[in-house]
């Protein structure tokens, strides 16, 4: 006998004030609260979701937005973590990786850079935004001479 799920609401709501409170690994992040920030590159706002601290670290998730279009190349790199996964929302943004070629990422495209693969950003779209998942959440960049 199988019972179907009860939905309480459409979207989530803590009647707690306190942080204390919540039970440990827990994170909510609403966009009416979000904050965005510098990051990685000066291009971007970056939205932490709170999962870096709900998982000590092990994995971070954070939206991208772009400050403006560009179709100036960035810097070629690669990151030294385990895994790393992008996600377009809207926009577009092209990539050329080493041993793939260029590639193109619009809204509901997504790519798993493998770890180590280098890399650069050719351009993006004014409206750019992206989901982009780490694990870990912290890690160390390497820019590069281009070839």
């Amino acid at each position: 006998m199988s019972k179907d799920p009860v939905i309480l609401s459409s979207s989530p709501v803590i009647l707690s004030s306190s942080k204390d409170e919540l039970p440990a690994g827990f994170a909510l992040n609403r966009a009416g609260d979000a904050e965005w920030n510098d990051g990685l590159r000066e291009l971007f706002a970056y939205r932490d979701l709170g999962v870096s601290g709900a998982t000590q670290g092990r994995v971070g998730a954070h939206l991208i937005r772009a400050r403006g279009a560009s179709t100036t190349p960035g810097e070629r790199h690669h990151h030294s973590l385990d895994f790393q996964f992008v996600y377009v929302l809207r926009g577009w943004v092209e990539f050329e990786y080493e041993g793939v070629g260029r590639v193109r990422l619009e809204p509901g495209s997504s790519v798993v850079q493998p770890p180590g693969i280098r890399h650069v950003e050719l351009g993006h779209s004014s409206d750019l935004e992206m989901l982009e998942l780490t694990l870990p959440a912290q890690f160390r960049t390497a820019g590069e001479a281009s070839p």
